[in-house]
């Protein structure tokens, strides 16, 4: 974590760490009541500021990052799309793999089976001294 944020993979990208600590709260809450969230009521809840889908993005990647190398489900696929996938965008399945987490192509069927089990997954999940 840097000082002052968490910054992504973009050098540039940033998110304060009071918006870290209310994204976690966010998707502890999204769990706990056993839902999805969108990108964009994310973004409204959290009131990021601009670029607002790229700052979400990058802080989405590192708490991934940071769940596997604990070896815990990924928090982040609790975010997903407004469209009728209700699956995140590339960008998460292309951090899963990379993460060594998910192989295949990030939309059809594989996705959305391994995206359905990951969420199940952080829904059991107990994750200790996490908001």
């Amino acid at each position: 974590m840097a000082a002052g944020g968490v910054t992504g993979s973009a050098a540039s990208i940033r998110i304060s760490r009071p918006h870290w600590q209310a994204l976690l709260v966010e998707l502890a809450e999204v769990r706990r009541q056993r839902h999805l969230v969108t990108y964009r009521a994310l973004i409204e809840r959290l009131q990021l500021p601009a670029p607002a889908m790229q700052t979400l993005a990058a802080a989405l990647e590192h708490l991934a990052a940071l769940d596997a190398r604990a070896d815990r489900p990924l928090r982040s696929a609790l975010v997903v799309s407004q469209g009728a996938t209700r699956l995140p965008r590339t960008g998460f399945f292309e951090c899963a793999t990379r993460l060594g987490r998910f192989s295949g192509p990030a939309d059809g069927s594989a996705a959305a089976s391994w995206h359905a089990g990951e969420v199940a997954r952080v829904f059991e999940f107990d994750y200790p001294g996490i908001p």
